[in-house]
């Protein structure tokens, strides 16, 4: 399995990262747009970025953890419900959107609320890619991303 691990600070709104693999097919993986919104508690918190897939192969995202909580977990949201998934599809040649009110990453147990400015080390897991660590910066509690 290939396996790539880059660490990338966040500027701005904006967490930007690359996944590349060491051979000329598979997924070629970027993050870009990642926020964490300011919680209004320690319980829980949302993430939410796009991944865009330029490669010639799929790939999934399988899991993701922080420093800053407990557990965090990937959510789908089917007909305004939520809930958590072992995996998300990232087609080649296409992305995946985790946003508001559909696909996101749910952080549970946070260490501390983190505020506005601050960022959030997230380390995402891919099938195929292997891990990918972004520092994702904590926004307003009503940003939306756009």
């Amino acid at each position: 399995m290939r396996r790539a691990a880059l660490a990338v600070a966040a500027a701005g709104l904006l967490a930007g990262a690359t996944a590349c693999s060491s051979e000329p097919d598979g997924p070629e993986l970027s993050v870009s747009g990642a926020f964490v919104p300011e919680p209004v508690s320690e319980a829980v918190a949302g993430g939410f970025l796009v991944l865009e897939n330029t490669g010639d192969e799929d790939d999934a995202l399988v899991g993701a953890v922080s420093e800053m909580a407990d557990k965090v977990e990937l959510h789908e949201t089917v007909e305004n419900a939520m809930r958590p998934v072992d995996s998300l599809a990232v087609p080649a040649g296409g992305s995946l959107e985790l946003a508001r009110g559909g696909n996101h990453l749910m952080l549970h147990g946070l260490t501390h609320r983190p505020v506005e400015g601050d960022t959030v080390p997230i380390e995402l897991t891919f099938e195929k890619s292997g891990t990918l660590t972004i520092d994702v910066p904590v926004a307003s509690a009503t940003h939306t991303g756009r």
